[in-house]
């Protein structure tokens, strides 16, 4: 193993994440020798899962020539990271509705598009906070970090939880909530509707998160 240290990842961790704690690109760590066999498994690098080991590569110095006797600026790229979520009401898109996300104590705000998709830039090391909807009358809360594969059952409730269909965090795919929202979820593209979370339907969650 070339120089660096492998780190355990915890939940809510992404690459991108773990990039900006570090001080790295995130493209530096994921497109890694030592990461490779993690990018063949989980193929993105906002769903890695809890427990999986990522490399992190030791620093180097970039050295830059430049005149003496002289001032100079150095101007660090930015790497901003998104957080994009599908608002909806019974099934609809809540299109072009003003909303405000407070994600660890800074305020951000905009307004969805025409199919009530939400899509905000945010810092890279940012892990949640709330979304406020009809000046503060609806207020949910968002926790922003790395997705867990879809085929995990954490995974598939915060796909459905993003979609609009609020089923929480148990764990559990079979408890009411989360068969409820599947239910609707199956009902509303075209599935058989048995609340079951059977691999098409687990699949189906995926392919149209967005």
């Amino acid at each position: 193993m070339s120089g660096g240290q492998k780190l355990t990842a915890s939940r809510g961790d992404s690459i991108t994440s773990l990039s900006e704690q570090y001080g790295f690109f995130w493209e530096t760590v994921w497109n890694h020798a030592e990461n490779s066999k993690l990018k063949n498994l989980r193929k993105d690098p906002n769903i890695i899962y809890n427990g999986d080991e990522v490399f992190i590569p030791e620093k180097t110095e970039k050295l830059e020539d430049r005149a003496t006797g002289s001032r100079h600026k150095f101007k660090r790229k930015g790497v901003p990271a998104k957080v994009k979520l599908r608002l909806t009401r019974l099934g609809e898109p809540r299109a072009n509705e003003q909303y405000t996300l407070v994600l660890d104590g800074k305020l951000f705000t905009g307004s969805t598009d025409g199919d009530g998709i939400l899509e905000q830039e945010i810092p890279p090391d940012c892990r949640g906070g709330e979304l406020r909807l009809k000046n503060g009358k609806e207020v949910y809360p968002i926790t922003v970090g790395g997705l867990d594969p879809w085929d995990t059952p954490s995974g598939a409730q915060q796909r459905l939880n993003n979609m609009g269909y609020a089923c929480g965090a148990s764990g559990d795919l079979k408890d009411r909530r989360t068969a409820a929202a599947i239910r609707s979820f199956q009902e509303k593209w075209g599935l058989p509707v048995t609340g079951e979370p059977d691999e098409n339907t687990l699949k189906t969650i995926d392919e149209k998160h967005v």
